[in-house]
């Protein structure tokens, strides 16, 4: 979306400089009170104006840290953003709303998903962002309402900070839930390529950032990182998941130890064919090979038979 936040044009000058200004000014009203002959006097009437406008410029002072901004308002017009650091003053008409640039951490409450198959699941999040557009900040949304105030009453900078908090938490849930619909939590066979929330990592990371900021980009706040950082099948199927995890561990274990097994008993005959140590018919070929996978392949140490007799 196109911005509409620009730097403040208005007159500013360093805020020392005009403290100065406001303390001679005063000094200045103090003598002429004091020299004016009568009441009438023109020294009296610019003594007068003079302590008015002594009254009136202090409400210009305005100082900003790094990293903090103002929205600057001429009755209710927007002006600018004035982010230049330091002591300054400015029109003592215009009006000010300050915010904080800086870069801010967010960790919501976990929440319960359906994942692409349809798994409930638990999940969580943390969030890293900062404003980045002012004027979408303070009028596109009505960030004044959520920080508790209306146009008449002042609003804390932390108060405000805590509105705009409040909408990124909105708004990350629902991109946190759009997210794990799109991927299933893990492999259902094992075997697949497929991208899931527990393989995903940095490309999953990198989706979820991407949702967040389309969907705040009307709200000139920005997620600089997002990360999942809690993942669990919900209590109600955690027992039945960890039992298919086991079995399908246990079926991918099975299926390395017969192939190895099978590669050593083709090897063993090989061998014993290559060397000539015994000429087995097919008969015995086929024993040997379902005692070498027995004991390949038992959980338990094979327990060996002596045959004393003829091998008939």
């Amino acid at each position: 979306m196109e911005t509409k936040e620009f730097e403040f044009k208005g007159f500013a000058m360093n805020g020392f400089v005009a403290l100065f200004v406001e303390i001679a000014l005063v000094a200045l009203c103090i003598f002429g009170f004091a020299c004016s002959p009568s009441e009438s006097s023109f020294t009296f009437i610019l003594s007068i104006v003079g302590i008015i406008l002594a009254i009136f410029i202090p409400i210009g002072f305005r100082k900003l840290e790094p990293n903090e901004a103002m929205v600057m308002l001429f009755f209710g017009v927007y002006k600018g953003t004035f982010t230049k650091t330091g002591f300054h003053w400015v029109n003592f008409l215009m009006t000010s709303k300050k915010v904080s640039l800086r870069a801010r951490n967010l960790n919501p409450d976990n929440i319960k998903v359906n994942d692409k198959t349809g798994n409930p699941i638990m999940i969580g999040q943390i969030l890293v962002w900062k404003l980045k557009d002012t004027y979408k900040a303070m009028f596109e949304i009505d960030s004044q309402t959520m920080a508790g105030g209306s146009s008449t009453t002042p609003v804390s900078v932390s108060s405000r900070m805590r509105a705009f908090e409040s909408f990124i938490q909105v708004q990350s849930d629902a991109a946190l839930r759009e997210v794990a619909g799109m991927y299933a939590y893990d492999e259902t066979d094992g075997r697949s390529e497929e991208l899931t929330l527990r393989s995903g990592g940095k490309e999953i990371n990198e989706v979820l950032k991407s949702k967040l900021n389309e969907r705040l980009a009307m709200s000139g706040l920005e997620v600089i990182e997002a990360r999942i950082n809690y993942l669990a099948y919900s209590p109600e199927i955690a027992a039945v998941m960890l039992r298919r995890q086991q079995a399908a561990a246990i079926i991918s274990a099975r299926e390395k130890i017969v192939d190895g097994a099978v590669s050593m008993v083709k090897m063993a005959l090989d061998k014993l064919k290559d060397e000539n140590v015994v000429e087995l018919d097919e008969e015995r070929k086929a024993a040997m090979v379902s005692n070498l996978l027995v004991v390949l392949c038992a959980d338990e140490s094979a327990q060996p038979v002596l045959n004393t007799g003829s091998l008939y």
